[in-house]
C-alpha cells in the first residue's frame, strides 16, 4: 500500500508539471527574496564590524570624546593609573582626497603613536616602502595608505593632495598599512596634530589594563577627578559593533519582512495548486478509501505532496537566493539603498544556520498551504464522490470561526498598541497578521451579509441570481477561494498607502526644510561620517562675502557636529543653525513650543531624541550638557527641550540649537552651509557664477564648493525616494497574481467537480455562453467580495504601518495620505482580472465533456 501511495503522488506531480512548477516557483521566489535579503545584511554588517575591529583594534576600555576632540592632558592621567598597562592615543579626521582627474574622494585620517600599535592596534601598524625611510612614521607629511586608499592612488602613487579647511596640502606616500574598509591614511599622531591645526588634541584613548584589574572601579575614579574634562565617553571595546548593527537593524527587519511577503502569499499558491489536484483526483482518492485507505492517510498523502513542494522550492530558493545576493553584493556593495555601509564592498558569506532557517521556513509555509486541502480529502464522502456529485454541503463556515476571525482581529489591534521589543516592532508584525487571518476568517460572514441583501434585487434576473446564490449558499468555499486575492490586495492596498502616505510627507517636509532659492557648501561634505559632519568650510568674512554679493538678498547658516551621546548607540548630529527667533516658521514642528526659562538654552530635538534619549517637550535635557567641555569653575548649561520637530535624514536623533547658543558654547564661528536668499528678479544662474568665482578666490578652487538650488534638491530627493520604494510595487505585482492564480486554480477545482450540474443545466436548455456567464458572474461575485475585504484590510494594515510600524523602526512619524484613485484602479482590476479568470476556467466545463459526463449516471 505504501509504494502504491508514493507511486500515485509521484505520478501528479510527475504528469502536470505546470501546476507543480508554479507552486514550486511561488516557495522558491519568497524562500530566494528572504535569503538573499539576509546573506546580504549578514555579509555588509560583518565586513562593516571587521574594518571597525581592524581601526579600532581591540582593547579593553576606550575613552572617546563625546564631540570632536578632548585635551591631551588627560592622557598623562590616564596611563599612569595603576590598573592601564597601556595606552594609546589617537587622533581621527575626515578630509577631502583631491584625485588627478580632479574629482573628490573621502579620505580618513587617523593619527597614531606607532611604538604601542602592535599590541593594540596591528592591522594599523605603518609597514615602510622599500625605498622610505625607516624612521618616516614618525616624520611630518609622510602617509601610510590602506588598500582602499592605495586602489584610488594608483600603484606608483608618492604623493596625495588633501584638502583641510580649503587649504590644500600634499603628503607623501610611505608605505601602506594592513586596516580594511573604506580609505585611509595612518600617520604620527604629531604630526597628525599639526596637519590637522588640532595641537594638543585627541579623538581617543585606547585603554589595555592590567590582568585582574577591575574596570568598574578605573572608570569611578577617573570620573570622579577633578581633571576629567566632562565630555569624554568610556566604551567597552564591543561597543563599536553594536553601534553598526543598531544603525541598520531596522532596516535589516523591514527589509527582510517585506521579502517574506512573496513567501507568504506563496503559501496561498501551494494551497491552490493542491486544492485542484484533489479535487481533479477526488474519485480516486474515493476509489483509494473504498479499497482501506483511511481518511488520515489520505490526509498524510497530500501533506506529503506538499512537503515536496516545499522541499524543491526551498532548495531552489537558498540556491537562488544565494546567487542574488552575490550579485548585489558585487553591484550594490551591500547597500540595498540603505546607505548604512559606506565605503564597504563586502564578500559573500554563506550561513548554514541561516538557511537551514529560511529553508524550513519555506517547507512550514508549503505545509501551512497543503492543510486545507488535505483536509478536504480527508473529510472527504467517498460513496458520493465515486458518482461525481462532489461536495454537498454549503461549507457556510461556522459560528465559532466567525467569532474566532473577529477576535483575532481585536487582538491585532491590542498588540498594534504595544511598544517596540529592543527596537523592533515585533507586535505590530503580529498585529498585521492577526489581522490579515482575522479579516480572511470572517469572509463568509461578509458574504453573507453582503449578498443576503442583494439577492432579492436580482431574483428576477435568471442567470445573476444563479451566480449569487452560488456565492451565498457556498460562502465557505468562496470565503478559500478569494483568501489569496484578500491577503495580496490587502498588502498592496496597505503598502500603497504607506508609501503614499511617506512620499507626501516627505515633500511637504522638504518644503519646510528649502526655504531659501540656493544652498552652498564644501565639496564632498555630504558624507554621514562623523569626520565628515564636523567639517566647517567656511569662515564668517567668507559667510558676509557671500552675504554681499549681487542679488543676494540674506543668508543663514547651518553648522553640523557629530556626538556621542551612548556609547552603545550610532552619534547624535547636533545641528547649529540661524534661527531669527520665530522657531516655528523655520522647523517643520510637531506639536506646540514651549516657553524658555530665563538663562537655559533653547533646543529643539528629532522625534527620534524622544524616542531614544527620552528628550520630551519642557524638559531639561542634561546628557547634552555633559558633551560641552566648561572652563574651570563655570557650570555647565541648562539645555530646556523646547519643541520636537520632524526628521526625515537622522534616523537616530538631531538636537538643533541657535548658532549664536552654539558660538557661545563653544567659540566656533565657522559653518558648514550656507542658505541665499536671492533678490527679487536676480539670475539664479548669475548668482551660481558669482559664488563659485568667490571660492576661486578665497578658497583657491571653484570646485571647492557645491551650490545646489532647492528646487533641484526638492526633485532629487523625491527621485530617490521613488526609486527606493520600486521595489514595493514588483512585490505587490507578484503577491496579486498569486492571488489571481489562486482563483484560477480554485474556480478550475470548483468546475471540475460541478461538470455533473452544467451538463444538467446545458440538458435543460442552457446555452454553453449562458453557463460561462454563471461562472464569470460567480467569479464577479467572488471576486467583488475579495476586493472589498482586501480594501477594508489592506487600510487597517496601512494604519499600523503609517503609525505604529515606522515609528517604532525609524523614529519618525508621518501624515496618512490614501490615493483613493490608485486604490480603486487596483480593486477594479483585481475584479475584472478574477472574473475573466472564473471564466477562462469554466471553458472546459462548459463543453461537450460537461454534457457526456450527465450520461455517466444513467
Amino acid at each position: 500500500m505504501l509504494a502504491l501511495l508514493r507511486t500515485f503522488s509521484w505520478r501528479e506531480l510527475r504528469h502536470h508539471p505546470w501546476r507543480s512548477s508554479a507552486a514550486v516557483i511561488a516557495v522558491m521566489l519568497g524562500v530566494a527574496l528572504a535569503f538573499s535579503v539576509q546573506l546580504i545584511n549578514a555579509s555588509a554588517l560583518e565586513e562593516f564590524s571587521s574594518a571597525v575591529r581592524s581601526v579600532n583594534g581591540q582593547p579593553d576600555l576606550e575613552l572617546r570624546a563625546a564631540q570632536g576632540s578632548f585635551d591631551e592632558r588627560v592622557f598623562p592621567l590616564v596611563a599612569g593609573a595603576p590598573q592601564v598597562a597601556l595606552a594609546s592615543p589617537v587622533l581621527e579626521a575626515q578630509v577631502q582626497w583631491l584625485q588627478a582627474d580632479g574629482s573628490r574622494a573621502g579620505l580618513r585620517v587617523i593619527g597614531v603613536d606607532a611604538l604601542v600599535l602592535p599590541t593594540l592596534a596591528p592591522s594599523l601598524m605603518p609597514v615602510p616602502a622599500p625605498d622610505a625611510d625607516r624612521l618616516a612614521v614618525l616624520s611630518p607629511n609622510q602617509a601610510f595608505l590602506n588598500p582602499a586608499a592605495q586602489e584610488l592612488a594608483g600603484p606608483q602613487a608618492q604623493r596625495i593632495r588633501i584638502e583641510i579647511g580649503g587649504e590644500a596640502r600634499t603628503l607623501q606616500v610611505a608605505g601602506h598599512v594592513a586596516a580594511g574598509g573604506s580609505p585611509l591614511a595612518v600617520m604620527d599622531i604629531g604630526a597628525a596634530q599639526d596637519l590637522l591645526a588640532r595641537q594638543g588634541r585627541l579623538s581617543r584613548i585606547d585603554l589595555r589594563l592590567r590582568p585582574g584589574a577591575d574596570r568598574a572601579a578605573l572608570v569611578r575614579e577617573l570620573e570622579q577627578s577633578p581633571a576629567w574634562p566632562s565630555g569624554i565617553r568610556v566604551a567597552e571595546p564591543g561597543d563599536a559593533a553594536a553601534r553598526v548593527s543598531n544603525l541598520s537593524r531596522a532596516y535589516r527587519v523591514n527589509l527582510t519582512v517585506l521579502a517574506l511577503v512573496a513567501l507568504f502569499t506563496g503559501a496561498f499558491l501551494v494551497f491552490s495548486v493542491l486544492s485542484l489536484s484533489v479535487a481533479k483526483r477526488a474519485q480516486q482518492f474515493a476509489l483509494l478509501g473504498v479499497l482501506g485507505l483511511t481518511p488520515r492517510e489520505r490526509l498524510r498523502l497530500v501533506m506529503l505532496e506538499s512537503g515536496v513542494l516545499g522541499l524543491i522550492g526551498s532548495l531552489a530558493g537558498l540556491a537562488f537566493g544565494t546567487g542574488l545576493a552575490a550579485a548585489a553584493l558585487r553591484l550594490l556593495g551591500g547597500d540595498l539603498g540603505g546607505g548604512y555601509f559606506p565605503g564597504v564592498q563586502p564578500t559573500l558569506r554563506f550561513s548554514p544556520v541561516a538557511a537551514a532557517a529560511y529553508g524550513l521556513l519555506g517547507l512550514l509555509a508549503a505545509l501551512v498551504g497543503g492543510w486545507w486541502p488535505a483536509r478536504a480529502a480527508q473529510v472527504m464522502p467517498e460513496a458520493q464522490t465515486l458518482k461525481g456529485l462532489g461536495a454537498t454541503q454549503a461549507a457556510s463556515g461556522s459560528r465559532r470561526s466567525r467569532w474566532l476571525g473577529i477576535g483575532l482581529m481585536l487582538a491585532g489591534g491590542v498588540l498594534a498598541l504595544a511598544p517596540p521589543v529592543f527596537g523592533v516592532p515585533v507586535a505590530a508584525y503580529l498585529a498585521v497578521g492577526l489581522l490579515l487571518v482575522g479579516g480572511i476568517a470572517t469572509l463568509p460572514l461578509l458574504i453573507q451579509a453582503l449578498y443576503d441583501r442583494l439577492a432579492p434585487w436580482l431574483e428576477p434576473h435568471l442567470l445573476p441570481m444563479l451566480a449569487l446564490e452560488r456565492a451565498r449558499r457556498m460562502r465557505g468555499t468562496a470565503a478559500v477561494a478569494v483568501s489569496g486575492v484578500v491577503a495580496s490586495l490587502s498588502l498592496a492596498v496597505a503598502l500603497t498607502v504607506m508609501v503614499a502616505s511617506f512620499r507626501d510627507s516627505v515633500a511637504h517636509w522638504l518644503d519646510a526644510v528649502l526655504p531659501a532659492q540656493l544652498y552652498l557648501r564644501g565639496a564632498g561634505s555630504g558624507a554621514s561620517t562623523a569626520g565628515a559632519l564636523d567639517a566647517a568650510a567656511f569662515d564668517p568674512a567668507f559667510v558676509q562675502a557671500v552675504g554681499a554679493l549681487p542679488g543676494v538678498a540674506r543668508t543663514a547658516t547651518l553648522r553640523t557636529r557629530s556626538l556621542l551621546l551612548d556609547s552603545t548607540r550610532p552619534p547624535v548630529t547636533l545641528i547649529a543653525r540661524s534661527i531669527s527667533g520665530d522657531a516655528a516658521s523655520e522647523l517643520p514642528l510637531v506639536g506646540e513650543l514651549k516657553p524658555v526659562p530665563a538663562g537655559a538654552v533653547a533646543i529643539y530635538v528629532s522625534e527620534a531624541m524622544v524616542d531614544l534619549y527620552g528628550a520630551r517637550p519642557g524638559q531639561v535635557f542634561e546628557p547634552l550638557a555633559r558633551v560641552f567641555e566648561m572652563p574651570q569653575g563655570q557650570r555647565a548649561p541648562s539645555f530646556f527641550v523646547a519643541g520636537v520637530w520632524r526628521d526625515y535624514v537622522r534616523q537616530f536623533g538631531a538636537i538643533t540649537l541657535s548658532a549664536r547658543d552654539f558660538e557661545t558654547l563653544t567659540g566656533e564661528r565657522a559653518v558648514s552651509d550656507v542658505a541665499i536668499w536671492l533678490r527679487e528678479g536676480a539670475s539664479e544662474e548669475a548668482v551660481q557664477s558669482s559664488l563659485r568665482e568667490l571660492a576661486a578666490r578665497r578658497l583657491g578652487s571653484a570646485e571647492a564648493v557645491e551650490i545646489n538650488a532647492a528646487g533641484a534638491i526638492r526633485a532629487n530627493s523625491l527621485r530617490i525616494f521613488d526609486r527606493s520604494f520600486a521595489v514595493t510595487y514588483w512585490l505587490q505585482a507578484v503577491a496579486i497574481g498569486i492571488g489571481l492564480f489562486g482563483i484560477a486554480a480554485s474556480f478550475s477545482a470548483q468546475v471540475l467537480a460541478r461538470r455533473r450540474e452544467f451538463g444538467l443545466l446545458t440538458h435543460l436548455g442552457f446555452t454553453r455562453g449562458q453557463v460561462l456567464a454563471v461562472v464569470a458572474g460567480e467569479g464577479a461575485a467572488w471576486t467583488a467580495v475579495g476586493a472589498l475585504a482586501g480594501l477594508a484590510l489592506g487600510l487597517a494594515v496601512s494604519l499600523v504601518l503609517v503609525h505604529v510600524v515606522n515609528p517604532q523602526s525609524f523614529h519618525w512619524t508621518m501624515d496618512l495620505a490614501v490615493p483613493w484613485l490608485r486604490l480603486a484602479l487596483l480593486c477594479a482590476a483585481v475584479m475584472v482580472a478574477g472574473t475573466l479568470t472564473a471564466w477562462l476556467s469554466g471553458r472546459a466545463a462548459a463543453g461537450r465533456d460537461a454534457v457526456l459526463a450527465v450520461k455517466e449516471d444513467w
